[in-house]
């Protein structure tokens, strides 16, 4: 828990920017990209920047390096909190940034307006994606669309047999499972703030009379009703994940049969051949549309800007959407990629776009509450206090 502090800073520092995220009109200042500095450095979601040191069959550094002569420095973070306050602390050049963190990122001026005209490739971004509202701010682009996905319930298929799990129900409300026994202890739930969001979906089916029209639009009585949930929750929590190794190790050795997950575990876990499977439950889901940012004071803004390029090359799209279980910001990866198959998208969610909750930073300003909603800076300190059973 010692990042719990340093998180807590970040957000208090950036709430009053994000009490309307509209920052002054700013232009691109780079005009060409000039010779390599010799590095990049990332912060990224972990699997997000691979070298085939996990698995030879995925490595989209390596070639990169080569032509480019820029090492590639990757700090992984294992939270959109953890990200904000490294980039906060500053020396990275790029950062991997979710809905529920670029936002505060451009509210927090700690990245910079990118100039597209150096980046040709990205025309061909998914164009629901090129101009989406968690980059794309003042008619200025500040990221570069990377992967989407959904958060999954994973469960246990020796637990739950052929009465697999339909509502997120079994992860929020002690119940006796399939197999007999409580899931008390047995269930986890993702250590990130953000997480309330997927508490608040829940309610939106479960207490329809609280009124919530979207998850991160929460007034004080929703999010009351919200902290209630997740109090009670606690005491079933066997583990509070964000680190994604150690939930699959959770789900092979430590007896976890159901949580919230990325389709990276579920497919690491089906590699193995795991008792593992996923499902799309009956209230919906959260997601992530991640895009890469570049730090308003990057060191190697020439390497960075030949990364971005290289990002959204079809090869590497389809790769990493086949090693993490997303989907492709470039549409064209989805077929012709031997890893991936042609069925890739699909299962990873591609069909589900409209009806995924996706990532983003609450504030007080929302249409659905008329302006009366619970700001993420009080999110944070909230979950921390129910992360310390408080």
């Amino acid at each position: 828990m010692k990042k719990l502090p340093r998180l807590l800073a970040a957000a208090s520092a950036l709430s009053l920017a994000l009490t309307s995220v509209a920052p002054a009109f700013a232009q691109s200042k780079k005009t060409s990209i000039g010779k390599g500095e010799g590095q990049v450095d990332i912060v990224a979601w972990p699997g997000y920047i691979e070298r085939g040191a996990t698995d030879k069959a995925f490595d989209w550094v390596t070639d990169f390096e080569k032509k480019t002569s820029c090492k590639v420095n990757v700090k992984t973070a294992g939270t959109s909190d953890e990200m904000v306050a490294l980039m906060n602390e500053g020396g990275f050049d790029l950062v991997t940034a979710s809905g529920d963190a670029s936002l505060r990122l451009i509210a927090g001026k700690r990245v910079q307006p990118l100039n597209i005209s150096l980046i040709p490739s990205y025309k061909n971004v998914d164009p629901r994606l090129q101009q989406a509202p968690w980059h794309y701010v003042n008619k200025q682009h500040y990221g570069v669309p990377y992967q989407w996905g959904w958060n999954v319930l994973m469960y246990n298929t020796k637990v739950f047999g052929d009465k697999k799990p339909t509502s997120w129900s079994v992860v929020f409300e002690e119940q006796t499972l399939p197999d007999g026994k409580s899931n008390k202890g047995r269930v986890q739930a993702f250590d990130g703030p953000i997480y309330m969001a997927d508490a608040a979906l829940y309610l939106m089916t479960k207490k329809p009379e609280l009124g919530i029209k979207n998850p991160y639009e929460l007034n004080e009585t929703q999010y009351k009703a919200v902290l209630e949930l997740l109090r009670a929750q606690r005491k079933i929590v066997g583990r509070y994940w964000h680190d994604a190794f150690v939930q699959i190790d959770d789900f092979t050795n430590e007896g976890v049969v159901a949580s919230g997950s990325w389709q990276f575990q579920a497919n690491i876990l089906g590699s193995k051949k795991a008792p593992i499977a996923t499902v799309f439950p009956a209230e919906g889901a959260t997601g992530w549309a991640d895009s890469t940012m570049m730090h308003s004071e990057a060191k190697n803004p020439n390497c960075a800007y030949m990364w971005l390029e290289h990002s959204i090359n079809a090869k590497l799209q389809g790769d990493l959407a086949a090693w993490f279980g997303s989907v492709p910001a470039v549409l064209s990866a989805c077929k012709g990629n031997k890893l991936l198959t042609d069925a890739g998208c699909e299962r990873n969610g591609l069909g589900s776009f409209e009806k995924i909750a996706f990532w983003r930073t609450p504030t007080t300003k929302c249409a659905t509450q008329g302006d009366k909603c619970v700001p993420y800076h009080k999110w944070v300190s909230d979950y921390i206090a129910v992360l310390g059973n408080r």
